[in-house]
């Protein structure tokens, strides 16, 4: 899990946005007040944060959050994640396998 701050927040935000870049790409994780299709099963949407309940290491990277103030001023925050550990797989039977200590 990760939870993600958006310290450019103000309570009289009109409008917040939170877009993820890795490398040249640039993806809408909410947009439009809603979460975009690839995150809206995992990722809980506050004006102050995004939750992630799981991350991979596919979600390293940069999350932007943009906030558009009444007066129309853009306020932007970052916040770069590196998801690191293994992914743990399930083995042959389908189950997974007991960490090792």
């Amino acid at each position: 899990a990760a939870d993600i701050p958006c310290s450019a927040y103000q309570s009289n935000s009109a409008r917040i946005e939170w877009k993820f870049q890795k490398g040249s790409s640039l993806v809408l994780v909410y947009y439009d007040s809603k979460l975009t299709e690839p995150y809206e099963n995992r990722v809980r949407f506050s004006p102050t944060s995004i939750y992630f309940n799981t991350v991979t290491r596919k979600d390293t990277g940069k999350y932007i959050c943009e906030v558009v103030g009444s007066g129309s001023q853009i306020a932007k925050s970052e916040v770069n994640l590196i998801v690191q550990g293994q992914q743990r797989l399930p083995g042959p039977s389908g189950r997974f396998p007991a960490p090792h200590p």
